[in-house]
């Protein structure tokens, strides 16, 4: 029998960067499978422009963690939202 794909959702996720250990190597960017991440303009303390959500593409997290494990920095991390 198959899964009911209109009763499924996507999991959702929350972003979070911590700037000051970004180096700006875009890793996080390239590899999000949902376009979520893009440069911001605000430049961090060590003169790197880490990664921000890009406007209105919030909801599209889907937590897949990518971002997160390929950091070398360790500089952004997910959460999982739940409802």
């Amino acid at each position: 029998m198959p899964i009911d794909l209109a009763k499924k959702t996507p999991p959702r996720g929350e972003i979070f960067v911590i700037a000051e250990r970004c180096k700006e190597c875009a890793l996080c960017i390239e590899f999000c499978p949902t376009d979520v991440l893009e440069v911001s303009e605000v430049f961090n303390a060590r003169g790197y422009k880490p990664p921000r959500v890009a406007a209105g593409k919030a909801s599209a997290c889907v937590a897949c963690n990518f971002c997160e494990e390929i950091c070398p920095e360790l500089a952004i991390f997910v959460k999982e939202v739940k409802g």
